[in-house]
């Protein structure tokens, strides 16, 4: 399950993972980097902290009050391309260090945990 990663990468992290994860009652913070619209059309059904990448200028100043560092980081989008972006911004200008990647984004959320959540 944990593949290797290049130092200032986020880990991925598969959907069947992060919903035992989920299920266990781990402390994740979840961080969705879609846009409204997107998060409108699918959501994971757990609280999540919305951060829209194209809002950035809005919550950054913020971040570091909205975003703990002693409880590991799973980032997602539709794909995973986005959350990965933003993942390794974390890591390498911000200085988290327990960073993760839903694999496939909200996707793969549907296809392979919940077909109720819509896919787009």
């Amino acid at each position: 399950m944990d593949e290797p990663t290049r130092p200032g990468t986020p880990r991925s992290l598969p959907a069947a993972e992060l919903q035992r994860r989920l299920e266990a009652g781990e402390p994740l913070q979840i961080v969705d980097v879609r846009e409204d619209a997107e998060l409108a059309l699918a959501r994971l059904p757990h609280a999540v902290l919305h951060l829209p990448l194209s809002r950035h200028g809005e919550w950054m100043p913020q971040l570091a009050n909205r975003l703990g560092r002693s409880q590991p980081v799973v980032v997602l989008c539709h794909g995973g391309i986005r959350s990965w972006d933003f993942g390794c911004w974390l890591i390498q200008e911000q200085g988290y260090d327990d960073v993760w990647n839903l694999q496939g984004g909200i996707d793969a959320w549907s296809r392979e945990v919940d077909p109720g959540v819509p896919r787009y």
